[in-house]
Order: structure tokens, then C-alpha cells, then sequence
């Protein structure tokens, strides 16, 4: 499983010219998931994700976990992630998972960020053809994979 988070002072996603969510102050997190990933790396994903001292402290350095900072996360499916480009010019994204393996776990990892951050996260809509706009923060782009965690 794998995450590209960016420290965001504010994001939304639109879907068919809709607004469908909206932070402020907070983390836009986009989440790939390939067939090898189960509810064991959403769970490491989630927690790291919102420990992550990814926030300025009063002396301007990053030390503060999402928490801390009373910021939102807005989560965002994207299969795009497990994109391989060795070969050729086309991606291959033949390590996605199919959606009745990434949906289930897509929703386990919304769950779990949602309970360790004790508020409600934003999402988009798996599969849909989304829209996102944001204001990064920094800019602080972190990417994240469950595999390389050893």
C-alpha cells in the first residue's frame, strides 16, 4: 500500500462539477493499493500517517503530528500510484488492485485514520473521475509504501 501525503493549507475535490469535500489546514492523502496489500499495511499506513511531525512547532520547525495542529485530512484513492514505467512510454498498472480488493481496503484505511485522528476525514469516490485542487503547505510531499517499511 502505498500513500503521497502533502501538507495542505487547504484542498478540495469535485466530481461531475460538485463539490464533494473540502479541508482547511491539513493533510491531502492519496492511496494506492496493489493486489500484494492487506488490512495489516492500511493499519501501519494509517497510524504513521497521523503521527507524521509534519507541522511547525512555535519555532518554526516541523515537530507536530496533524493532531496537534487541529488540522483535517482529506483522503483520495489513486491507483495511478503503483504506476510502473520501466518499459516503454505507456505505465503499466498491472500491480493495482482490482476494485473488489482496493475498495474494502480503501474504506479500512479511511476508518482507521478517522478513529486515530478522533474526527471525521474527507474522501473523494473510488473510481470516480475526480477534480482536486490544493494549496500545499511548504511545499511538504511525503510518499509513503507499506513494502518498504522493514
Amino acid at each position: 500500500m502505498r500513500i503521497l501525503i502533502q501538507r495542505v493549507k487547504r484542498a478540495s475535490v469535485t466530481i461531475e462539477n460538485h463539490l464533494k469535500s473540502e479541508i482547511k489546514t491539513g493533510l491531502l492523502v492519496f492511496v494506492g493499493i496493489e493486489d500484494a496489500d492487506d488490512e495489516k499495511d492500511s493499519s501501519w499506513l494509517a497510524s504513521k500517517l497521523v503521527k507524521m511531525r509534519i507541522f511547525n512547532d512555535e519555532k518554526g520547525v516541523m515537530n507536530l503530528p496533524v493532531t496537534e495542529v487541529d488540522g483535517e485530512i482529506m483522503i483520495i484513492s489513486q491507483f495511478t500510484l503503483h504506476a510502473q514505467t520501466q518499459k516503454g512510454n505507456r505505465p503499466s498498472y498491472i500491480k493495482a488492485a482490482r476494485p473488489e480488493k482496493a475498495i474494502p481496503l480503501y474504506e479500512h484505511f479511511c476508518n482507521e485514520v478517522e478513529q486515530l485522528l478522533k474526527k471525521p476525514v474527507k474522501t473523494g469516490e473510488f473510481g470516480a473521475d475526480m477534480q482536486v485542487e490544493l494549496i500545499n503547505d511548504g511545499p511538504v510531499t511525503i510518499w509513503m509504501d507499506s513494502k518498504l517499511s522493514d
